[in-house]
């Protein structure tokens, strides 16, 4: 049992696709749906609201942010308690839905698009520019050297960062092979089954976080299917 729960990072097939491709376009549907299914808008939602103390009009940053539909459905449910901000997408790719800077200003947010490695989006900004940080089935890709160097520099950019990732549960392990039932085509069921190996158990995230004095970190199953991280500096 202890083999099969072991975390194994591999390459997924969306980001080997074009973005304009397809199956790539339809993979991207697919995850909205998903997100809808495992109620990761409102867990983010939630958790900003609870964590994201004193912002007036708050700069939130996602990082893997794919064609933006997750932040923008996390603002919208946080519309009431913040009808303004900042948001910022960062991605490698440039599959943002040309509609997405119509749909933030329709909510009264300014939206900017990054196109950058994280890395590299990372080592460039300043130390403070953002209020949050959130990611949402990203953290996930990434192997323990790298994961450890990501959340170091998110650490240095912002008071406040926010992870949804798969559970590496045997429900989860399961479910994951059944996709097929609500109608995900063969990318987003081959990638479900590769992010739900390389997900995330017990207090692993954690374990990586530099600085723990200086940090308040809860890490915990949500759900049925899903893993929530948070840091939080202490005041």
């Amino acid at each position: 049992m202890k083999k099969t729960l072991e975390r194994v990072v591999e390459p997924e097939l969306l980001d080997e696709l074009p973005p304009q491709d397809r199956r790539a376009l339809r993979s991207r549907l697919d995850l909205q749906r998903l997100n809808m299914l495992m109620k990761h808008p409102r867990a983010m939602a939630r958790a900003l609201s609870q964590n994201l103390n004193g912002a007036q009009s708050p700069r939130i940053v996602e990082i893997g942010a794919g064609d933006g539909d997750f932040l923008l459905r996390v603002t919208h449910k946080l519309r009431r308690k913040w009808p303004a901000g900042e948001a910022t997408l960062v991605d490698r790719l440039n599959a943002f839905d040309p509609k997405i800077r119509a749909d933030f200003d329709n909510l009264g947010w300014r939206v900017h698009t990054e196109v950058a490695e994280v890395f590299e989006w990372f080592r460039q900004s300043s130390p403070g520019s953002s209020d949050a940080i959130i990611a949402n089935l990203f953290l996930h890709q990434f192997r323990t050297d790298a994961l450890a160097e990501m959340l170091r520099l998110a650490a240095r950019s912002t008071n406040l960062f926010i992870a949804l990732e798969p559970s590496r549960s045997w429900l989860t392990r399961l479910c994951g092979h059944f996709l097929w039932t609500v109608g995900c085509n063969d990318v987003t069921r081959n990638d479900a089954r590769i992010s739900i190996r390389a997900g995330f158990l017990g207090h692993e995230i954690s374990a990586l976080w530099p600085d723990k004095k200086e940090w308040s970190l809860t890490e915990h199953p949500i759900g049925l299917f899903s893993h929530l991280f948070i840091a939080r500096r202490k005041d």
